[in-house]
């Protein structure tokens, strides 16, 4: 019955649907790993300390370093041949490459497997580029946001799901499982998704006849296109610039009790409250403006991290942490709505995939500058940090639109 019922759904709800499990699922696969990466490394080899460290440090990053280099090649590839394509190809890619995460024997094998990871990535970029070309305009913001809850909620449960099928399957086995839900998105997306190839042709012939295929050069030209691509960045380094020092920044609040456990719970803050209001701004979006909910995520970003700043009890951070995720509901939406409404229908799947490599550059760049302004300045200095980059966000948006005017 829910399957038939999920059939007879307008496409555009459908591909929701089926897109919204499919980005929870990768979201879920990119965070999964965290609780146990350094331990499975520690698996594949006699390592000391300090190599451990950077061992694990760069098996990490390798899959955002460079999925920000090739989504947009990708994105460019789906909007010529289309987006299901590039969906079904992220998803089957993923599938093997997480099933085969399982059998490797050095660290070298596993860091290649993570670099093909990022490679096979785009799937996130390519659900929000279809649904933005779908959905009707009156339910474009609405639609998005309700995507970002998929990825928010994977990101969130993933390293809890990790931790639980590591402790109970063990390492090697919670990697064929991952690939096997991954092979599932990959026969859901085939069956489910529908792409309108009618109006995807005339959208690449209008390309062709119209328009050259954007670079980076060109996109950067847009001032206000490239203003909402750095800020995607900077909402990215200030959601992960604290992750490195978590742990020992709870330690510092809470002396005595589970550390690791309320650790957990404030970490889980921000993306909670983010799938509580993403919906609710996207209709707000639609009805009044994105315009007014992007300003307001900026205002509250800066408000939100200048009080955790000074705070100095654990109630407290988890407080603002939730409230934090309502800045991060406000403006990752709106981001990828303002993009959709400034991109030729023909091109989204690449300014999406920029804005994913972008995003990819700030989880990079978040860790590192959140360890650097640890040892500077102490864990409040990166709440201070990420105020006053959401302030200078703020007033570059103000000049982008004056000079857009």
């Amino acid at each position: 019955m829910q399957l038939h019922s999920l059939k007879n759904m307008p496409i555009w709800k459908r591909n929701l649907f089926v897109l919204w499990f499919g980005v929870f699922m990768t979201g879920m696969g990119l965070s999964e790993v965290m609780p146990f990466l350094s331990l499975y490394i520690e698996e594949l080899g006699n390592f000391n300390k300090s190599a451990l460290t950077l061992y694990s440090s760069l098996i990490f990053s390798v899959t955002f370093l460079v999925m920000a280099l090739v989504s947009p090649l990708w994105g460019r590839l789906a909007d010529r041949k289309g987006r299901k394509l590039m969906l079904l190809r992220a998803s089957f890619g993923m599938a093997v490459v997480f099933f085969l995460m399982a059998f490797v024997t050095n660290v070298w094998q596993l860091m290649l497997l993570r670099a093909l990871q990022g490679a096979f990535g785009g799937f996130i970029s390519n659900a929000n580029a279809l649904i933005a070309v779908q959905s009707p305009k009156n339910h474009a913001g609405q639609a998005l946001s309700i995507l970002v809850t998929g990825s928010t909620a994977g990101t969130l449960l993933g390293p809890l799901l990790g931790g639980i099928l590591a402790s109970v399957f063990g390492y090697r086995f919670s990697f064929h499982i991952t690939g096997m839900i991954m092979f599932v998105v990959f026969l859901l997306t085939f069956f489910l998704v529908k792409e309108d190839v009618s109006t995807f042709r005339l959208e690449k012939n209008k390309q062709v006849t119209e328009q050259p295929t954007k670079t980076l050069q060109t996109i950067i030209q847009n001032r206000f296109v490239f203003f909402l691509l750095l800020t995607t960045l900077s909402v990215q380094v200030v959601n992960l610039a604290i992750n490195p020092i978590l742990s020992l920044f709870v330690k510092e609040l809470l002396p005595a009790g589970n550390v690791t456990l309320m650790a957990g719970f404030v970490a889980a803050m921000p993306g909670i409250s983010t799938i509580i209001a993403a919906p609710t701004f996207g209709k707000l979006g639609d009805r009044f403006g994105t315009t007014n909910i992007l300003f307001f995520g900026f205002s509250f970003a800066c408000i939100i991290f200048f009080l955790t700043g000074f705070v100095h009890s654990i109630v407290g951070l988890m407080i603002l942490r939730f409230l934090t995720g309502i800045s991060d509901a406000a403006l990752i939406p709106s981001i990828q709505t303002m993009l959709t409404k400034e991109t030729p229908q023909a091109e989204t799947s690449l300014i999406f995939s920029y804005n994913q490599s972008f995003q990819s550059i700030g989880s990079v760049m978040g860790p590192l500058a959140g360890g650097v302004l640890a040892s500077l300045f102490d864990y409040n200095g990166i709440f201070f940090f990420s105020s006053i980059l959401m302030m200078l966000n703020l007033a570059g948006y103000f000049l982008v639109k004056k000079q857009q005017t």
